[in-house]
């Protein structure tokens, strides 16, 4: 799987919003500015949370930008793969996918602005 550009620009978008009070509507030049993300990307969406930061996880951005999360073809469903579950690596797969997508659920937006203040504050 690779994170396309937009799947990467909803990460940025939403981890500003995560930053600002509880609340606070943001101004679209405001967040492009700030992350780097072009206007017109930024205009698919809102410009405040629905939710608090600590209930959005990095998986549930991924998903509403990209789609469910499938390491592999044969991890869609049935039927997407000519060699369904005969091949050997189906379970390294699922295994695989399985790891990296309970990271990206246990992954809320509350601890990257949390990591994130403390690399700017060691930074200083």
């Amino acid at each position: 799987m690779k994170l396309t550009r937009g799947g990467e620009y909803g990460i940025r978008g939403v981890l500003y919003l995560a930053r600002q009070e509880e609340g606070k509507v943001s101004m679209l030049s405001a967040i492009a500015k700030a992350q780097d993300v072009p206007p017109r990307f930024l205009a698919k969406g809102g410009f405040s949370l629905a939710k608090p930061s600590a209930e959005i996880t990095i998986k549930d951005v991924i998903e509403a930008v990209e789609g469910p999360i499938h390491l592999n073809v044969c991890l869609i469903g049935d039927g997407e793969c000519e060699r369904g579950k005969l091949c050997a690596m189906h379970p390294i797969w699922e295994d695989a996918q399985e790891k990296m997508v309970n990271v990206l659920a246990r992954s809320n937006f509350a601890d990257l602005v949390k990591a994130e203040r403390q690399a700017e504050t060691a930074a200083s």
